[in-house]
């Protein structure tokens, strides 16, 4: 019985390779936002305001969110259709060659708008790439493994994910510590062609994964599905999607405001330098994935619902801990900011709740569809609510999250009854 609940030695090549390339993946495209103002001087004419750079480089970077849904959907009707190890090994390749091609473009001073142009094309294609990769990876590991780790699968997938936040992180600090006199001049392409060629390397070892179980079971069954994965989707599982939207809202909420926007927010509200602020913050990404890992293995043992309703709980208790205390015990910054990092690893739990949800044969659609649409319109429209919240209380941060974990904890209260999730 022991053995049957370990991971056996190829559950672990094929979690440790997918998490390093998702890794990798997601490093390719959050780097462009950890040097977007050398871009915006680069790729824009000098003479230009600067607030408008700015605005114009922060547009390029959108561009990317833009292409996702299309992307994923495409890729995921592909990866039900034709199998998901051939659109997981796309969706890397699709992301590292416009990562390299970005370190290579010539700049305005060569190129004029041309330059510029090339730049959105090339973010629009790594915006696609990563609206498949992300739902792509969590049912490729959820399908090799067996039905009680889908959840520590998930969970590990998830942490590789934020993993790459994290190498973006610290592959910006030491451009800017150790390559600060030649960044405008070559060192801001360096990451770029790291991240490319890492990411090719990726798509070579990924070369050593096999069709997952489940989906070369559907072809020998013949059970592929025989109308547009879509079109089959739409019309029998419209409770899947929205409970799969619904779990995402609360995966990008923990995201958005825990991760990237609260060192901004605790520099005003707590007299907490920019430096110290990154700090915890890197920290605290290390958390998060320790925490996904964590919740996504208790999954397993307690049930997705019951672990759901938990994390959501500790997602706001250590986050309104946090917020709640600094402004008067600023000294105690990485405890707090470490203990809601461990908060948002309710990102572990969430994926293997959404991948439950579809059948086999428009999993791989289903999750695409679901998570790309909720990331479109709630990681987009919550910085901007948070926002405009923050100058009515400065706690409303705190009180977004409160919403979230009461949606969370409602599903998984329910679900914990009515569904095997």
């Amino acid at each position: 019985m022991a053995t049957d609940r370990a991971l056996s030695r190829s559950d672990v090549k094929v979690l440790t390779l997918s998490a390093l390339g998702g890794a990798l993946e997601f490093y390719d495209f959050i780097i462009f936002v950890f040097f977007a103002k050398a871009i915006g001087q680069l790729f824009f004419p000098p003479d230009m305001p600067e607030w408008l750079r700015q605005l114009q480089t922060f547009g390029i970077f959108a561009a990317g969110y833009l292409a996702r849904p299309l992307g994923g959907i495409i890729m995921a009707h592909f990866g039900d259709l034709l199998g998901r190890k051939k659109m997981f090994t796309l969706s890397i390749f699709l992301m590292s060659v416009p990562t390299l091609l970005i370190g290579l473009l010539p700049t305005y001073q060569s190129w004029g708008y041309g330059a510029a142009i090339a730049l959105v094309l090339m973010r629009m294609l790594q915006g696609a790439a990563v609206g498949g990769e992300v739902p792509g990876a969590w049912v490729f590991v959820s399908e090799h493994v067996k039905k009680h780790h889908v959840g520590l699968a998930c969970g590990s997938l998830s942490a590789g994910l934020v993993g790459g936040i994290l190498l973006g992180s610290l592959m910006s600090v030491f451009i800017n510590s150790h390559l600060a006199d030649v960044l405008l001049d070559w060192g801001w392409r360096v990451p770029f062609i790291v991240g490319g060629l890492f990411g090719l390397l990726a798509v070579y070892l990924r070369q050593y994964l096999h069709e997952t179980p489940v989906f070369a079971q559907m072809q020998r069954r013949r059970a592929l599905a025989a109308e547009m994965p879509v079109k089959v989707l739409l019309k029998n599982h419209k409770r899947s999607i929205l409970l799969a939207m619904a779990v995402t809202w609360i995966l990008t909420g923990a995201v958005v405001v825990v991760v990237l926007m609260t060192p901004t927010l605790i520099q005003a509200q707590a007299g907490i330098s920019a430096v110290a602020a990154f700090e915890a913050n890197a920290l605290s990404t290390f958390a998060v994935m320790v925490g996904a890992v964590l919740s996504g293995a208790l999954s397993d043992r307690f049930g997705r619902g019951r672990v759901l309703a938990f994390w959501s709980l500790l997602l706001v208790a250590s986050y309104g801990l946090m917020m709640w205390l600094l402004p008067t015990h600023p000294q105690w910054l990485r405890e707090l900011y470490l203990l809601a990092g461990l908060g948002v690893g309710i990102t572990g739990v969430i994926p293997a709740i959404a991948v439950s949800a579809f059948p086999p044969e428009v999993r791989f659609t289903g999750l695409s569809f679901s998570y790309n649409l909720a990331y479109a319109i709630f990681g987009g429209f919550t910085p901007i609510l948070v926002s405009l919240l923050v100058a009515w209380h400065p706690l409303a941060p705190v009180g977004y999250l409160a919403a979230l974990a009461v949606l969370g904890i409602v599903i998984g209260l329910t679900f914990s009854q009515r569904s095997p999730i």
